[in-house]
């Protein structure tokens, strides 16, 4: 649960564990100090670390970290809204703890576009075979999750794609063990 002001009321979040609570853990993190706010992030979204416990928006560049992109390796889903639907729930409660949620393989939640890239196109091949997810690194969408063949993703995956709801909804499950030696349909 979150607090939004009444003009906000529809608001829900990004990024909501199915199966979750024994199966996924979230970290207690910080948001890098060095981070712009350039880019909204949304519940959902991946995070690389930078220094100490800090965290900032995967491929973020321009963030101030020094951080290089190719060096960067995915961390985890953030919890919070910063920024995304004019939200920031860091700067509402003047303390800059994050929560960087890591799955274990059998951990499953839903994504709500715009936390994954929802103008590529997802597919569900049907046929039980696994669809790697990964995190962009393109300045547009950076942090969003992208299916595998997107151009300028991360160089590893950070999901599996479960199903997909609808156009702006996804289900991701946490990585096997081995996946990311895995080559994706």
């Amino acid at each position: 649960m979150f607090r939004t002001s009444l003009e906000l009321n529809y608001v829900k979040r990004t990024f909501r564990p199915l199966y979750g609570w024994t199966q996924a853990t979230p970290v207690s993190a910080f948001l890098d100090p060095a981070w712009t706010r350039a880019v909204a992030i949304y519940p959902g979204m991946v995070m690389t670390k930078t220094s100490g416990n800090n965290y900032t928006l995967l491929g973020s560049a321009t963030s101030g970290t020094g951080v290089n992109i190719s060096e960067q390796v995915p961390a985890g889903f953030i919890g919070q809204f910063i920024g995304g639907y004019g939200t920031d729930e860091l700067l509402e409660a003047g303390i800059n703890a994050i929560a960087v949620w890591q799955l274990s393989q059998d951990a499953q939640f839903e994504v709500l576009a715009p936390a994954f890239d929802a103008t590529q196109s997802w597919s569900d091949p049907g046929d039980g075979k696994e669809v790697l997810v990964y995190a962009s690194c393109a300045n547009a969408n950076q942090g969003q999750l992208v299916p595998y063949g997107a151009t300028a993703a991360s160089y590893e995956p950070v999901a599996r794609l479960i199903q997909i709801e609808s156009p702006t909804s996804i289900i991701i499950g946490g990585l096997r063990a081995g996946t990311h030696t895995v080559a994706a349909v």
